[in-house]
């Protein structure tokens, strides 16, 4: 079964928000075994909405729309499908009197002739309920096609679907199943992986695909099955998982999810009982941002230090004036002596250091951009490592941060 997601609003397409909701969409339906074959992001016009409701006609079984069900002249999508449907609005009882409570019990503001407007719906739609919000999803179809009108509000559309519109087509659709698994992998770049599987990928069955999903650092390799039999689909994947495992070796640190780096190793650290701390100076902050975003992180983050500027490091981190003059700020000595301190000021049993020249100018070391030195200090032995991660400064940065969480967790699973 096959659907396209279209978004509606010019805030959209001149990149004032993010588009999350077609994110979500197309993640919710492929649980159910609906494949989505495009997304378009469209200005809320008429014309346009017509011209791509016109050209998903019996294209596909599924289309779902997101936006222009506001209260304000500017939201035109039911107007559009009225045009569409040759239909005309009428008012719903049932919307009206859950618009009614919702001003009554929730919003301090008067209700006006424009939020009751929110209750008439074309005449042939569905209404679908939305427990948050006075724009109720909408359920039509024309020949083939069904189409769903969700509000664009995200956590309205999220809940509309969740709750209404997946249970609905799984009861209208048959559908296969899709079966994903996932590896992560990091260290290692896509194209050595790709030589190092070939022969594994080349003897893979036509219902199975392997797809490589690349970022900065690590590499998800993502085998998707599709079929009518779902024990027969994971029996395969879980066998081929295995099959995949050994031929990737010490570069895995994680399966069936998608959690970063930094979860997994929060997840580690907080099941051995044991602590962390960050000397950033290249990295800025950007390890303790990572890792305080995550609930839950004072459980194992006792905290960082960012010294960034060159004598910070001494007065910060007792690092000695005379090894940053004999190996320059931007060296292993440097970054282990960084390491170690925090891990002793902050008394953690783990202490991540980053020291390097993110660019575009040279800054105090004579190291060119892009070098980059880590420390991992264990409870045992403190350890380092020298990297040359581009010349673009931000992804000189993330790769940094990347590169030091997979280190560290390499070096956490050892006790």
């Amino acid at each position: 079964m096959n659907a396209q997601i279209i978004t509606i609003g010019d805030e959209i397409l001149i990149g004032q928000i993010v588009d999350t909701n077609a994110t979500f969409i197309a993640q919710e339906l492929n649980k159910i075994g609906v494949s989505v074959t495009s997304m378009h992001s469209i200005p809320d016009t008429i014309e346009d909405i017509l011209h791509f409701l016109n050209k998903a006609q019996d294209q596909v079984e599924l289309v779902l729309l997101t936006g222009g069900l506001g209260p304000t002249k500017d939201d035109l999508t039911k107007k559009a499908l009225c045009e569409y449907f040759e239909d005309h609005l009428v008012e719903n009882e049932v919307v009206l009197a859950h618009i009614k409570m919702l001003f009554k019990k929730y919003i301090s503001t008067k209700m006006n002739e424009s939020n009751l407007t929110q209750a008439l719906l074309p005449s042939k739609a569905l209404a679908m309920h939305n427990a948050y919000g006075t724009a109720p999803g909408m359920w039509l179809q024309k020949g083939k096609t069904v189409f769903v009108s969700m509000p664009g509000v995200p956590f309205e559309m999220k809940a509309i679907l969740t709750d209404v519109v997946l249970p609905k087509i799984v009861q209208e659709f048959k559908r296969p199943y899709i079966i994903h698994k996932t590896i992560q992998t990091y260290g290692v770049g896509e194209s050595a992986i790709a030589a190092d599987i070939a022969s594994f990928e080349d003897a893979l069955p036509s219902h199975i695909k392997l797809a490589y999903l690349p970022s900065l650092g690590k590499v998800r390799l993502r085998l998707s099955a599709k079929g009518q039999d779902k024990d027969r689909l994971e029996k395969e994947v879980s066998a081929l998982v295995t099959q995949l495992l050994p031929i990737l070796g010490d570069i895995v640190y994680g399966i069936e999810t998608d959690d970063l780096i930094e979860a997994v190793v929060a997840k580690t650290l907080t099941e051995k009982g044991m602590s962390l701390s960050v000397a950033e100076s290249c990295t800025g902050g950007g390890l303790a941002t990572a890792l305080t975003a995550m609930p839950g992180a004072s459980a194992y983050f006792k905290g960082g230090i960012i010294a960034y500027e060159t004598a910070q490091k001494t007065t910060q981190l007792g690092v000695s004036k005379e090894l940053i003059e004999q190996h320059s700020v931007v060296s292993e000595p440097v970054v282990a002596a960084m390491a170690l301190g925090v891990q002793k000021s902050m008394n953690s049993d783990f202490a991540i250091a980053t020291t390097g020249n993110a660019g575009p100018t040279k800054g105090d070391s004579e190291v060119p951009v892009g070098t980059v030195c880590i420390g991992i200090a264990t409870p045992k032995q403190v350890f380092t490592h020298t990297f040359s991660m581009g010349n673009h400064r931000e992804r000189i940065v993330q790769k940094t941060v990347n590169k030091a969480f997979e280190l560290l967790q390499k070096e956490i699973i050892k006790f």
